[in-house]
């Protein structure tokens, strides 16, 4: 069974068991990766992804269809929430404030690292900062955006990823050296 998006929407939509299995099956791994830039638990993400495809197939009336990769970007958009819901919900989102500014980094490209290491990296940030950082960069959202779904304010966002980023780059400077010196 190979159905496009639109009609694999309307399998899940009729309740249809192998149309279901589709829908999993095809986003299943996808999503836990969505899932798991804000979690950092391996149970929560299991509990948080099985929650959330209950909800998509409950809510798949909800669902509009824009064209190729509308069906993804809702599932996924249903995932980041439900992690983010569960962060307030355990109150483990919190802000980092009262930290020294840190100095502008220069310009920094990424280098030639596996993904995984970088996966490891943004997930090992506190969760305000993973939060923010991942908001910001996989979601595209504004700090406007991310102030208004966090209850925060947009400076706090903006100081949030700016701290996230220049975390990243020390344990990116720190792997290279690592590296180069193993």
């Amino acid at each position: 069974m190979n159905p496009d998006e639109q009609e694999l929407s309307r399998l899940v939509r009729s309740k249809d068991p192998d149309g279901i299995r589709c829908f999993y099956d095809r986003y299943a791994g996808y999503l836990a990766a969505v899932c798991s830039r804000y979690l950092t638990s391996e149970a929560d993400v299991e509990d948080t992804l099985q929650e959330s495809f209950l909800l998509m197939i409950d809510h798949m009336g909800r669902f509009e269809y824009r064209g190729a990769g509308s069906l993804k970007a809702w599932a996924s958009r249903i995932v980041a929430n439900q992690s983010l819901k569960l962060l307030r919900k355990n109150g483990r989102l919190t802000f980092l404030e009262d930290l020294p500014d840190l100095e502008e980094e220069e310009d920094f490209s990424l280098p030639d690292i596996p993904p995984g290491v970088i996966q490891e990296m943004i997930r090992s940030l506190p969760d305000g900062y993973r939060t923010v950082f991942n908001l910001f960069v996989f979601e595209k959202k504004s700090h406007k955006e991310i102030a208004a779904l966090l209850g925060i304010k947009a400076d706090s966002s903006a100081s949030q990823f700016f701290r996230a980023r220049a975390a990243l780059v020390k344990k990116i400077k720190d792997y290279l050296k690592e590296q180069n010196n193993g």
